[in-house]
């Protein structure tokens, strides 16, 4: 992802001015982050956190990328607002998955009054880190938000009927696909999106981080969006 959002960076006119991995953290400084106007933040669970704290601490707005680390969203939301910094998170910054995101809203709530059973399947290449996916968990709460029925997600089946089922699966090569079904006696609907590659991510990051610069607070693809 850091390769693909770094060519889009460039192809849309901006300069790279600090590229960080687990092989130079020695230029992960204060100062050097003050050379940049945004930091586009795409790791790993573990330290996804530190990472965006940092940025923030020395003055960067962040926009983050990494799933997996949410239950602390709440805590990272107070450091950014305690700092008067500026901060983008979305499980999934595909343009068109975002589109996704709004026909899910919409059909969960057309679905909610009718006989249908809900269930998601993601798929993901080996490569992976968390399962099940951000996006996939973003589908499920948007869904549980209209459902009369749903009242959590599981990742393996549990037998229970408030159970909306997430099921996760690892293969090569697979950049990403997701598939919300309703399923009845009589009929399925179902909606899916499938990315070809990671260009469409990399453009979504690219596009947020043009949207926070020099801007304070919490944003979110939405916002980007106009939706």
């Amino acid at each position: 992802m850091g390769q693909t959002i770094e060519s889009i960076a460039i192809e849309r006119g901006h300069d790279v001015v600090l590229r960080i991995s687990i092989d130079n953290l020695e230029d992960f400084t204060s100062s050097n982050l003050r050379k940049a106007d945004v930091a586009i933040e795409f790791t790993s669970p573990e330290s996804a956190i530190g990472n965006i704290e940092k940025c923030m601490e020395a003055g960067l707005p962040v926009v983050c990328g990494t799933t997996g680390w949410l239950r602390h969203f709440q805590e990272v939301k107070k450091f950014c607002l305690d700092r008067n910094g500026a901060f983008l998170y979305a499980s999934n910054f595909s343009l068109g998955v975002n589109m996704f995101f709004e026909m899910n809203k919409m059909l969960a709530r057309l679905m909610a009054p009718h006989n249908y059973n809900v269930s998601i399947k993601e798929v993901h290449h080996t490569a992976k880190l968390d399962a099940p996916s951000g996006t996939a968990i973003t589908l499920a709460q948007q869904i549980i938000a209209e459902s009369f029925t749903k009242k959590q997600w599981v990742n393996h089946p549990a037998g229970q009927k408030d159970d909306l089922l997430i099921e996760s699966e690892r293969v090569d090569p697979a950049p990403g696909t997701h598939i919300v079904t309703y399923r009845s006696a009589v009929d399925d609907i179902e909606i899916k999106h499938t990315a070809h590659n990671r260009q469409g991510f990399g453009l979504g990051a690219v596009v947020a981080a043009e949207f926070l610069k020099d801007k304070k607070g919490i944003f979110t693809m939405q916002d980007v969006l106009s939706f």
